[in-house]
């Protein structure tokens, strides 16, 4: 009697056969009519080590062939694809997306206890819906998550799918010319991490050089810094449009602390939250930054500004704000003979609304000069 894996008939009925591979679009290509080659439990998965049915493609042309290399009950446990595991939603390392989240979702690397989980994982995503990973079962949600979606690249990145270095051209023995289906070209730096990759490492998110590349860059997006006055807890959202409401505001900001005050404004499409406590501010300002949205609508999150107040025992004159231009003349003074003189009294004018002049009106005759413009036998014109 053999004890072999293989040989099990329990282990057997745990072999995974698929019809169709889960995979990213980079590593499915841009040609439409795709043809795979697929081979029922043709390999082991490099994870969990379960025979599984491989699909091998081309991506198109001048591409090299691509292949499976991880079951599908692993590929979903993690969300990543089966071919360069990486997350399918934003194509990002397993590293870098558990370090935004704040979560880690650790498997079991021995063998009993790798598979009993892998076994239980199965089960429960067979049994919540053929579409539901493992990070839904978890509550890892991912969708909304701003960070991410800053790190992710908005089109497919083919140039990964270009073939390897041709070793025979970097010793210059390499007779096929232009019929080599490697790359012609210098490698890369030997010292760069990125050229030292590891798959187990990749899928459990440990020592991933892609990772660490993409968390340099993480730590130098903008943030949004405290204000130095310990006595600013208000926070300005702005892009607040009518289908927001107060109640909607007031539940969102609500779970970072109290609430002393909420007011909307609707004509200038903001709103000022103000916390009783400057540590539920911070917090507020810190989890919402970029990071907000409502009924479709993303929000802006900023601390706000405090009131401009006049300095102590000023005299409200606008020219005291003012920066001190050296080089400039004074102002002028007034001549001393306006000063002397009294001012001048303007008579008042008659506007035409008061009663009108006493006497009649005068009378106008025609002229009787014949030299005169518009006289003639028709008499003068006025």
């Amino acid at each position: 009697m053999t004890l072999s894996l293989g040989n099990n008939p329990y282990n057997r009925m745990s072999w995974e056969d698929a019809d169709f591979p889960i995979l990213c679009q980079t590593c499915l290509g841009d040609n439409p009519y795709l043809r795979m080659m697929k081979e029922k439990y043709g390999s082991e998965c490099n994870i969990c080590q379960r025979p599984f049915t491989v699909f091998r493609w081309c991506p198109g042309k001048g591409m090299r062939y691509k292949s499976t290399i991880v079951c599908q009950t692993c590929s979903k446990m993690k969300n990543v694809c089966q071919t360069c595991l990486l997350d399918l939603e934003y194509g990002l390392p397993v590293q870098v997306r558990d370090n935004v989240l704040g979560q880690k979702h650790d498997i079991p690397k021995s063998l009993v206890n790798r598979e009993y989980y892998t076994q239980n994982m199965e089960v429960a995503m067979t049994e919540a819906g053929g579409s539901v990973s493992g990070l839904d079962l978890l509550g890892m949600t991912q969708s909304q998550n701003d960070q991410l979606r800053k790190l992710r690249r908005h089109e497919p990145y083919y140039k990964r799918n270009a073939p390897h270095i041709c070793s025979f051209y970097l010793k210059g023995e390499c007779k096929r010319g232009e019929e080599c289906p490697y790359r012609h070209e210098k490698p890369s730096d030997p010292d760069d991490p990125l050229s030292s990759q590891n798959i187990r490492d990749r899928y459990y998110g440990n020592n991933d050089p892609v990772a660490d590349k993409l968390m340099k860059k993480l730590s130098r997006l903008p943030k949004l810094e405290p204000p130095e006055d310990p006595n600013i807890t208000t926070l300005y959202v702005g892009n607040v449009m009518e289908a927001i409401t107060d109640k909607d505001l007031r539940d969102f900001f609500y779970q970072y602390g109290e609430i002393r005050n909420l007011k909307l404004v609707h004509k200038q499409h903001c709103a000022f939250v103000e916390y009783t406590t400057r540590q539920a501010a911070e917090l507020a300002a810190d989890q919402s930054f970029n990071k907000v949205t409502l009924h479709g609508i993303r929000l802006n999150v900023r601390w706000a500004k405090p009131q401009s107040k006049q300095k102590e025992g000023g005299t409200g004159d606008p020219r005291e704000k003012l920066p001190f231009v050296p080089g400039l003349p004074g102002a002028l003074p007034l001549p001393e003979k306006l000063l002397l003189q009294p001012p001048m009294e303007i008579p008042p004018v008659h506007l035409g609304l008061g009663a009108p002049p006493m006497g009649p009106p005068p009378v106008y005759y025609p002229s009787q000069d014949p030299t005169r413009l518009g006289s003639g036998k028709h008499g003068s014109q006025y």
